[in-house]
């Protein structure tokens, strides 16, 4: 529902303050979703799609700061994306790169990346790497950036990296497996040492995962938007978490 301007900032001022602030997400996952398809609409090229979610990133993070979320997790290139067309996907990963160059240049936010670098340019990994490590000691909300990410993915090298582990240990195949737990395995995730996301959003009006957080997403509220993300707004968030804060996670018990 789009307001007319005049009752917008009301409307969201009165929803942000329904909002119970002790029930927060501490984590929030988001699939940005609809950049193609907003660019299309418009009669532009993909890139101006991107470019404009792009921008969308650092006006997310400030409402999650203000609204006390603690990590927030950014789908931003999947493993599928990676099959995209050589012209398309040239200029998405020229503009994730200066999207997360900026992001660590702020010295706002402090970046984990997550996802197979080995999949991407060695260039563009190298670099991801640096603005990860730029960001090491800053004290802001943790942002991970999932980039060449896949939920499958991610749990297979968790299993990789714990079997490693306990091989390097000495420990034989028959006492892994009669040790391994479902612990082991979320140490070895991408987000280890982090909370699991409470909600996970998803733009464009799609409702499905496509293989986002899958292991971390297992007592996740979803949140479907309508909006396509470049027009994703303040008060898509508020109405993400006022359904957030209405519904009763019982987790199982």
């Amino acid at each position: 529902m789009r307001l007319p301007h005049l009752l917008y900032g009301l409307y969201e001022k009165r929803l942000a303050a329904s909002l119970d602030g002790g029930t927060s997400p501490r984590h929030v996952g988001v699939i940005l979703d609809g950049n193609r398809r907003w660019a299309k609409s418009f009669g532009e090229p993909a890139a101006t799609g991107h470019r404009r979610g792009a921008d969308k990133i650092e006006d997310f993070l400030r409402w999650s700061e203000e609204l006390g979320v603690e990590v927030v997790t950014l789908w931003m290139l999947s493993t599928d994306n990676l099959s995209r067309a050589a012209t398309e996907l040239d200029a998405l990963l020229d503009i994730i790169e200066e999207a997360v160059c900026a992001l660590a240049s702020s010295g706002r936010w402090r970046l984990r990346v997550v996802g197979r670098l080995d999949l991407l340019p060695p260039a563009l990994a190298a670099t991801l790497r640096r603005a990860q490590t730029q960001t090491d000691s800053v004290g802001g909300i943790e942002v991970n950036v999932a980039i060449g990410y896949g939920g499958r993915h991610e749990i297979a090298d968790a299993v990789r990296d714990f079997l490693r582990e306990r091989a390097s240990h000495g420990a034989t195949i028959e006492e892994i497996a009669a040790d391994i737990d479902v612990d082991d395995i979320a140490e070895h995730l991408y987000t280890k040492g982090q909370p699991d996301p409470e909600l996970v959003i998803r733009t464009s009006g799609e409702q499905r995962l496509g293989g986002f957080l899958l292991w971390q997403s297992a007592h996740s509220e979803f949140y479907f938007c309508e909006a396509y993300w470049p027009d994703f707004r303040r008060v898509d968030y508020l109405r993400a978490l006022r359904a957030y804060s209405a519904r009763e996670r019982r987790l199982g018990r």
